[in-house]
């Protein structure tokens, strides 16, 4: 247990340049206090008791402003970053090294009891705001944008954005195992309107050429057809 506990506080360091002491992470992060009585509730829960671990959880939402239900099964070094308003349902299975941020849903589609809410593999990023839904997987390494709503499982490495979301791989580009940068997500709607923009200045150099309004030459214009960017 203590040797569990210590890795949840290398993980707290490890991603967050505001901890300074092990005795400030111990008192003031909500996220680990979380997952220390979300242990003990999932302990009782193994032992099919029910009353007592949903008591200890509902303790534990008072206390964070984390929602964890009994039944929810954790890796190793998850960090929960600040955490407030997090939600996690009774079937989620989350893998070593995840990073969930505040507003994060982890939540379910359906009424029936079996396996209905997400499974997050190692290694992945959950951004603010964030939810996942259904008995979806988020694969290895992945990233999801904050906001993004995840109705679909997830190819390892990827990264999702939008709503819905929407996935852009990373080929060729190692992932490491803890990436934080969230500035550098793409956003596929503002690329395809860059693309539409393109196209519509084309078409006008075009249009402005054919009905000689335009100052364009020639070669300018056969330039641009040749490239095959208008057509």
């Amino acid at each position: 247990m203590l040797a569990r506990l210590k890795r949840d506080i290398d993980a707290v360091f490890e991603r967050d340049p505001a901890a300074r002491s092990i005795l400030e992470v111990l008192l003031c992060y909500p996220g680990l206090h979380a997952l220390l009585l979300h242990r003990a509730a999932h302990f009782l829960h193994r032992k099919k008791l029910i009353v007592l671990p949903r008591i200890i959880s509902h303790i534990s939402r008072f206390l964070t402003g984390i929602e964890i239900h009994p039944g929810a099964k954790f890796g190793e070094s998850v960090f929960i970053d600040h955490g407030m308003g997090v939600v996690i349902g009774e079937t989620t299975e989350i893998g070593d090294r995840v990073t969930i941020y505040q507003g994060v849903t982890l939540g379910g589609t359906s009424t029936s009891r079996k396996k209905r809410h997400p499974t997050i593999r190692n290694n992945v990023v959950i951004g603010t705001g964030a939810h996942v839904l259904g008995p979806v997987e988020v694969g290895e390494g992945a990233r999801v944008g904050a906001g993004s709503v995840v109705l679909h499982s997830i190819p390892p490495g990827a990264t999702v954005v939008g709503i819905p979301g929407r996935v852009v791989f990373h080929r060729g580009k190692k992932i490491t195992p803890v990436d934080l940068n969230h500035q550098d997500l793409p956003d596929p709607v503002a690329q395809m309107f860059d693309s539409l923009q393109n196209q519509i200045d084309e078409l006008r150099i075009l249009t402005d050429n054919f009905a000689g309004k335009g100052d364009y030459s020639k070669d300018e214009l056969r330039d641009t057809a040749e490239k095959g960017e208008t057509k």
